[in-house]
């Protein structure tokens, strides 16, 4: 397997390509989200985390982020309430003077029923974490990334975006929105330097991955999948975050959409 990006980055040595930068990274605790917290802290980013319900985790992630020399600090708020979006804002402003660097990364996955057997209110729950909530979560943002001459947001979507799958429309059709908002807000904001880029990975060696292995093939371990898998393994955090840290240090890149699946068809 690759090497993580923090791996890369921590080897580097001497100031990293992202001191001075202030981030948030929503759903940044655990899985792909503490992945990409580490990766720009090892970069030399400060960073915010924010997440729901596993504290402890956020905890040890922000804790490794210190240890790499940097500030980071854990919020508690879900993306899907806009008065949690506000107050994470205030807060990460407060604390680290700023934010220009953006990555909206909290996701939750939707049940695996079909159109017919999905209710209204599932789908919006979906809807609010994947699109309604970042919505709103950038355009508290924005004010502040337009303070300085670059800033980023990167959106975390999903190939299942583009693949459109039986029993998954709720997860699909947020992420699609996510994607309108992300090409739209590029071309809204590029003049006042606001890099906006998508990474839509697919299958990830996290929890929610190893749930979604065990309800579609019935094994028990999401490593059973290696062998079948491009590069002889299942797409790792760190790769993902890989993906993220080129997009915010990449000086001509721009309303870019990067697939992260080994090329799979």
């Amino acid at each position: 397997m690759t090497a993580s990006a923090q791996d890369v980055t921590a080897a580097s040595g001497g100031p990293g390509p992202l001191s001075g930068r202030r981030a948030l990274v929503t759903g940044g605790g655990r899985g792909v989200g503490a992945a990409i917290t580490l990766a720009l802290a090892a970069a030399g980013a400060d960073v915010a985390i924010s997440y729901v319900r596993d504290e402890e985790k956020a905890a040890a992630t922000s804790a490794a982020a210190e240890a790499l020399g940097v500030r980071c600090r854990a919020y508690r708020g879900s993306v899907a309430v806009p008065e949690d979006n506000e107050a994470v804002i205030d807060a990460v402003v407060a604390d680290f003077g700023g934010l220009d660097l953006l990555v909206s990364n909290a996701g939750i996955a939707s049940r695996g029923r079909t159109v017919a057997g999905t209710d209204a209110a599932e789908l919006e729950r979906v809807l609010r974490v994947h699109a309604l909530g970042p919505h709103e979560l950038c355009r508290l943002a924005l004010p502040q990334l337009r303070r300085r001459p670059r800033s980023d947001i990167v959106f975390i979507s999903s190939v299942a975006a583009g693949r459109f799958m039986p029993g998954g429309a709720p997860y699909a059709m947020g992420k699609a929105a996510l994607e309108a908002l992300a090409h739209t807000i590029a071309r809204e904001e590029r003049a006042a330097g606001v890099h906006v880029n998508i990474v839509a990975p697919g299958l990830v060696d996290t929890e929610m991955g190893a749930r979604l292995v065990r309800a579609t093939t019935g094994a028990a371990d999401i490593r059973e999948l290696d062998a079948v898998s491009p590069f002889g393994h299942v797409c790792s955090p760190g790769e993902v975050a890989e993906a993220v840290l080129f997009l915010v240090t990449a000086g001509y890149v721009h309303d870019q959409r990067v697939t992260v699946d080994g090329g799979t068809f």
